[in-house]
């Protein structure tokens, strides 16, 4: 009997041997999975894959062009990530500076992938924003994903091109704030619940209860704004018995803590003496850093030892703003719509239909998020909104395949086209916001928009190529303004603390009459901290606050743009080359190079030195770290050599709210050592005290 392998041929030779050798074979393998990559699963139409490999290289190209022009985008976490690259201590807390005076004010895992890409390829803009943007294409891939498992390919395809070209989202995944790694945490967990609700999954739902709550580690409480629905989608939607899913969801829940809390026990455990700070708490805390400054206190705006919010616009139209509609709000009523249209075509499937779950999934995230966001009364940042990007992405993908499967029916070809024209017409008004930057594109967004409509309201007596034609034409126009907002952004280097994806509107950071994350004195509680203009808006009479660059980031007096000065709450300062060689002087001889009151003041001159620098106060100036007499045993052991004046030191005034640590010890160097003006820099010589 002769025993045929696999592969072999009539007459005793086997693929290899007949085309040549191993070598042919191994050709022959790679051609074969080549085609496969590029053709899809044998269900998908043969254009699917090629188009979604466009997708993602256009994604990547929008997200990578030019990303260098940004410089150190958000020096706050450049510093940070420049600290981890040199100390795996704080790599592991995320501190400050390598010296590990004190941490960020958040937990450090979105700067774990920005530091090590820094140790590998050496620290600089490149390295630290490359990861994000990788991150972003990830994003749109998970979307394309998660909407691909239940949705033909055109669906998925829409949703992840919505996502990429929504301009929020085409900011944050060009900067280097956590909401990158979170956004792609709470997409992976989404699409881990999909697979979850299919099968009754338990695999799958703790894989979505660790990527939540690795998300807690990138962004805090933020994180956890998807778990309700997440559960609640479970519970009813998977299959099997009750009793099933209910202890799922409690492994899931001990996953979620897990994955949440590993990070914050260690931390807890570990002596507060050999530890940095914990930058945003006011008892070097993690606990009270999640559930207050970063938890609570954005709800209702009691945060201790913040700036407080005195923008006054929270309310159910928030997300439809001056600033914040453009961006993220371009699709926003399409995707309050559309899930509601998908919601009634299937209001008679059993209690598992996937299709329904995964309508309920995606818009309880937006509806839950949306509604946080709309009403929080603490500071808020109109790029928070990024959060909201993967759930109308996906909602619109999904619910315009489901009416448009439809569309031989008057009620869902009507569906479709005022879908169409409302967000032509919104996107008419959003335009119409950016003054004289390119005028004539609302009105051709209107006008396709009317014509599109009315095509697609006839789309289901139509031949099939003309109601593709039609479909296409309203994707088009759906896009235009979003998409041409997201161009101008990849477009623009965006620097400093807050920024705005698009043109400047007028409105906002930059054009004074948006929110402003500042505390004045009397506002917000008496004898706020931070007095004056607000920093990156306007000042009295409309006067521009000196550093503002509107809609691309606020900035200080000596921020990106011009050396010297000291920069601020918004942005570092770029030091002059002989303030830096002044710094870098016997350097090797002190911990810290420089102190300066604030985490951004503190950034610039690290990032120029390469050198740990002293971040007085944290973030806001406000924090107890390090105490005077703490400083003064510091400076008297000479660990720090110089102390920067001026900047978020000459801004301070005692406030109720956090500690006035920062402003007694600004007030002691200022009395006990002589000040000297470099490059336009004020500084203190520590080791040499006045007279």
């Amino acid at each position: 009997m002769t025993t045929t392998l696999p592969g072999a041929l009539p007459g005793g030779r086997d693929e290899a041997s007949a085309s040549g050798g191993p070598r042919a074979s191994l050709r022959s393998t790679a051609r074969r999975t080549v085609r496969r990559t590029l053709r899809g699963p044998e269900h998908d139409p043969p254009w699917a894959r090629p188009a979604l490999l466009g997708l993602l290289a256009c994604t990547a190209l929008l997200y990578l062009w030019g990303l260098g022009a940004s410089g150190w985008a958000n020096s706050f976490y450049s510093a940070a990530v420049q600290a981890g690259a040199t100390s795996w201590k704080a790599f592991f807390f995320g501190s400050s500076d390598a010296a590990n005076a004190i941490t960020v004010d958040k937990t450090p895992g979105a700067l774990w992938p920005m530091a090590l890409a820094a140790r590998v390829f050496g620290v600089g803009p490149w390295s630290i924003l490359v990861p994000q943007a990788l991150m972003g294409v990830a994003t749109v891939g998970t979307v394309y994903a998660t909407v691909k498992r239940r949705f033909p390919a055109g669906a998925a395809l829409l949703a992840g091109g919505v996502l990429a070209l929504t301009p929020v989202a085409t900011l944050m995944f060009r900067f280097n704030n956590p909401d990158a790694l979170l956004v792609l945490l709470l997409t992976l967990g989404a699409y881990g619940l999909v697979r979850a609700q299919e099968g009754a999954s338990t695999r799958w739902l703790v894989f979505a209860a660790c990527c939540v709550g690795s998300g807690f580690l990138a962004k805090m409480l933020q994180a956890f704004l998807v778990v309700p629905v997440f559960a609640l989608v479970y519970l009813v939607a998977a299959p099997g018995p009750v009793r099933r899913r209910l202890w799922q969801l409690v492994a899931a829940g001990a996953a979620l803590v897990v994955s949440a809390g590993w990070w914050v026990a260690v931390v807890a455990l570990v002596p507060a003496s050999s530890r940095p700070y914990i930058g945003g708490s006011q008892g070097n805390s993690v606990l009270e850093l999640a559930l207050g400054y970063n938890g609570l206190g954005r709800l209702n705006g009691d945060e201790v030892g913040g700036l407080g919010n005195l923008d006054q616009d929270a309310g159910p139209l928030r997300m439809f703003g001056a600033v914040i509609g453009g961006q993220i709000s371009w699709l926003l009523p399409a995707a309050l719509v559309l899930p509601a249209a998908g919601l009634w075509l299937t209001r008679r499937a059993p209690r598992t239909d996937p299709v329904r779950a995964a309508l309920v999934l995606w818009g309880g995230w937006l509806l839950l998020t949306a509604v946080i966001f709309s009403f929080m009364r603490g500071i808020f940042h109109e790029y928070y909104t990024v959060a909201l990007a993967p759930p109308i992405a996906a909602l619109v993908g999904m619910g315009a395949a489901l009416l448009w499967e439809r569309r031989r029916g008057l009620a869902a070809s009507a569906a479709l086209a005022g879908v169409v024209l409302v967000t032509a017409v919104w996107a008419y008004v959003l335009l119409g916001r950016t003054g004289d930057w390119y005028p004539g594109l609302a009105p051709i967004v209107l006008a396709s928009g009317v014509v599109s409509a009315g095509a697609l309201l006839g789309a289901g007596r139509l031949p099939r190529s003309p109601a593709a034609g039609a479909a296409v034409a309203a994707v088009v126009c759906g896009l235009a303004g979003p998409a041409a907002y997201a161009l101008e952004t990849a477009a623009t280097p965006h620097t400093g603390a807050i920024v705005t994806a698009g043109p400047s509107t007028g409105f906002g950071p930059g054009g004074g009459r948006g929110p402003v994350n500042v505390r004045r004195p009397g506002g917000n509680g008496a004898g706020g901290r931070f007095a004056g203009p607000p920093p990156g808006g306007m000042g009295q009479g409309g006067m521009p606050f000196p550093g503002s660059r509107p809609g691309r980031g606020g900035g200080m007096p000596g921020g990106p743009g011009g050396a010297g000065g000291t920069g601020g709450l918004l942005n570092a300062a770029k030091p002059a080359a002989e303030v830096t060689a002044m710094l870098n002087a016997g350097a090797a001889s002190y911990t810290w190079v420089a102190a300066a009151v604030g985490s951004n003041s503190a950034s610039g001159y690290q990032l120029a030195t390469g050198r740990p620098v002293m971040a007085v106060g944290g973030f806001n100036g406000t924090d107890p770290a390090p105490t005077l007499e703490r400083f003064q045993a510091l400076v008297a052991a000479r660990k720090i050599h110089y102390f920067v004046g001026g900047g978020s030191m000459g801004m301070m005034r005692r406030a109720e709210s956090g500690s006035d640590a920062a402003q007694r010890i600004a007030e002691w160097v200022q009395r006990s050592f002589t000040a000297v003006t470099v490059g336009g820099t004020t500084l203190y010589d520590l080791t040499a005290p006045s007279s």
